[in-house]
């Protein structure tokens, strides 16, 4: 359902109807839809294509797959797989004679890229998309139609730019199959000593060097197909699909129809500002593009890297390596929407366990260490020994992803035979053999560490490390006790008396023992202990800690700090401030095709989806104000002058799902009939509570609600709590 119909059901139901606007001849644009007759100059911007399993840049000729790495510890990088659709469409030098016209499109509700030219005589469209239902396959798509009244042949050509090499994978050529090319091999190193080196298999149909439009067509369609998968008995059934699928009609429409399911799980759209608007959606595009199938099996899922699966080679874009950028800015507003993919993130970590158990020990600590930067064992890959050894906030940011999933999902089942519990619980053992008791200050430290803000180093007690820490132990109590596990007395006892760096005099977090305000700083560090840690503070601290280190913070840092300083400054109700520093964020976003880079110069990290994961919580946690609490979702609505509305749809909790929308000074909410939870268990019966009254509505599955905006909770019905925001 498109906004407009959500909002004229809303106001029918509610019986606020409103005037429609006068209607005209002009369709306006849609903002789904990223349209340009000139591609950018920089091929880092043309669009990503991924599915979480494997992803590539359109027209170039490199592509990865999710798991598929290349070299040892600080030299594994994503392995560089030939793309056979590194493919450009012209048209020969008779036809170019004509009046010619480009036009390039990425259509974000399909996933699909779209060249087209048109002349007198032709319309030539070539779509490439990765399939989003079946991850295993690549799609170029041609059609040629044929316009006025010639009957001349008409023939494009299809530039390739494919060899079937690889700087990673010593690829070796098969009989063909069913007609297609085939090639295989496996990555020349494994990422750590005696592991195994994945294969990989490629199955593609041949591409013509031109394509003709005979003089008794109207129109004419090829398709063409690539399969990649690790085995060859996989690969072959996964072309005989993509087979199948094309015979029957069917391999786009199945393609379309896993895009409508996504995106009817989530929908994040407003009327306001259309460089915002456009930027959420592109957001949520790319960030949704990185994730699996809602269908595909558990268990392949590879992680998300800052760059996601279109980059990653061998120097480039940190090397396709999963760090905290996964688990503390794009898995949040995943998690809102879609418990399922949710709960892949935590797979991931707990297939890396033993990799973290050794980390821990070559470290001399117990329990379980996150590497810095991960790929497929869990081991530190990171090519430089400081940041493994020192940024060591990771683990605790690994926890807190843990523990918004129960309290999201209620579902135990992660931490039971899903193995969550060794996570929570190994992380725990790491923190109180890491920490060191002051006799002097009678609390425990955490020494020699590198926080956040990665410009300082072997720096004691990073407020930030502390806090994460100190949460993290806090759950790990929590989980054992719902899972009548002996929790060991330290867990509790060094939760307690960790130090948090605070300063008395000026009311505000160092970020570290010895910071000297007006310190210039890296990224969003101190600022980041109200949101997402939720570390309880005055509003003075809150005002304090925001004012102060956004005045020495770095302009041309990373982009997702900016969104955090938003979410703060609206927690506090200074909405145009927190709109000042939103706008600082379309700095990294490089048109036409809402690619971000990771500094806004254009350079870093491509397509930056660390800076995106930032930049849609600002809005999804900083206008709403959700907050995921223990026993409920708190909220606290908080929008600009220029957002007339805000529309939320697919807010997954407790196993239902809620459609929202903020508009002037209502909120509206319908809760869906028939959601699927997490581990498949009942839905629990919701209620709104507002705070300042203490109104409590009830939430009956396709029964919209409204009540006034203002802060207040979801909770569930048999519940009586107080869980408000600060």
């Amino acid at each position: 359902m498109r906004l407009i119909q959500y909002v004229m059901l809303l106001f029918v139901f509610c019986g606020r109807g409103h005037a429609l606007p006068t209607m005209t001849n002009e369709t306006p644009a849609d903002p789904y839809i990223f349209t340009t007759d000139l591609l950018p100059l920089d091929p880092r911007f043309l669009p990503p294509l991924a599915n979480g399993l494997l992803g590539w840049r359109v027209y170039g000729g490199i592509m990865h797959m999710g798991g598929v790495y290349n070299g040892e510890g600080g030299d594994c990088h994503r392995a560089n797989l030939p793309c056979p659709l590194a493919v450009r469409m012209d048209l020969d030098e008779v036809e170019k004679a004509g009046r010619l016209q480009h036009s390039y499109s990425l259509d974000t509700h399909t996933g699909i890229f779209t060249h087209s030219l048109r002349t007198v005589s032709v319309i030539a469209s070539q779509s490439l998309y990765t399939h989003r239902h079946h991850p295993n396959l690549l799609v170029m798509e041609v059609l040629l139609v044929r316009q006025g009244t010639s009957q001349e042949p008409i023939t494009i050509k299809m530039d390739s730019r494919f060899t079937p090499q690889s700087d990673d994978i010593v690829f070796h050529s098969e009989p063909d199959y069913k007609g297609a090319s085939y090639i295989q091999g496996h990555t020349t190193m494994a990422e750590v000593p005696g592991g195994i080196c994945p294969s990989v298999h490629i199955i593609w149909t041949p591409i013509t060097p031109s394509l003709t439009l005979l003089p008794d067509q109207a129109q004419s369609r090829w398709g063409f197909v690539v399969a990649v998968a690790g085995s060859q008995d996989s690969v072959q059934a996964h072309y005989d699909t993509a087979l199948e699928l094309m015979a029957n009609g069917n391999l786009r429409p199945s393609h379309l129809r896993a895009w409508e399911e996504l995106w009817a799980g989530s929908t994040l759209e407003l009327t306001g500002p259309d460089n915002l608007s456009r930027a959420l959606i592109g957001c949520m595009f790319y960030l949704l593009s990185a994730f699996p199938s809602l269908h595909e099996a558990p268990g392949h899922f590879g992680g998300v890297s800052p760059g996601g699966l279109s980059n990653g080679g061998s120097g480039q874009d940190y090397w396709g390596h999963v760090f905290w950028d996964q688990d503390t800015w794009m898995y949040p507003s995943i998690g809102l929407f879609y418990p399922q993919l949710a709960r892949a993130v935590l797979e991931y970590r707990v297939r890396t366990v033993d990799g973290a158990k050794d980390n821990a020990e070559k470290q001399g600590y117990k329990g379980l260490k996150f590497p810095w930067e991960s790929a497929v064992s869990g081991r530190e890959v990171c090519p430089e020994d400081i940041y493994g050894q020192q940024e060591i906030h990771i683990n605790g940011d690994v926890t807190l992803a843990f523990q918004h999933y129960l309290y999201l999902t209620e579902d135990m089942s992660m931490f039971t035979e899903g193995r969550g519990s060794e996570v929570i619980w190994g992380v725990a053992d790491y923190w109180v053999s890491r920490v060191t008791w002051s006799a002097e200050e009678q609390n425990y430290h955490i020494l020699g560490v590198m926080p956040p803000d990665e410009y300082y180093y072997n720096v004691n007690n990073s407020v930030y490390t502390n806090t994460v820490a100190k949460f993290s132990l806090e759950f790990a109590v929590e989980l054992a006790a719902l899972l009548k596990y002996p929790a060991p007395q330290e867990w509790q006892q060094v939760a307690d008396k960790i130090k948090i760096p605070f300063d008395q005099k000026q009311k505000y977090h160092p970020e570290y023992d010895g910071y000297k305000k007006g310190q210039f700083v890296k990224q969003a560090d101190t600022v980041m202990l109200g949101y997402p840690l939720g570390l309880p503070m005055t509003p003075e601290v809150r005002r304090n800690d925001l004012e102060f280190y956004e005045a020495v913070t770095d302009p041309g840092g990373p982009a997702m700090t900016w969104g955090m300083f938003a979410v703060g400054w609206l927690e506090l109700g200074e909405v145009e401030k927190a709109g000042h520093l939103l706008q600082k964020c379309f700095k990294n976003i490089q048109g036409p095709f809402q690619v971000w880079s990771e500094s806004s110069d254009g350079s870093g990290a491509v397509n930056f989806l660390t800076g995106m994961g930032g930049f849609l919580q600002a809005v999804l946690f900083g206008y709403t104000g959700f907050r995921v609490q223990k026993d409920c979702l708190a909220f606290a609505p908080s929008i600009p002058e220029d957002i007339t509305q805000l529309c939320i749809r697919g807010v997954s909790y407790l196993g239902n799902k809620m459609d929202w929308l903020v508009r002037g000074q209502e909120v509206y909410i319908i809760l869906r009939e028939g959601a699927k939870h997490a581990g498949n268990t009942k839905p629990c019966a919701l209620q709104v509570v507002l705070k300042n009254s203490g109104t409590k509505i009830p939430l009956i599955p396709g029964k919209p609600v409204t009540f006034p905006r203002e802060s207040g909770m979801i909770c569930k019905v048999d519940r009586a709590l107080s869980c408000w925001p600060m």
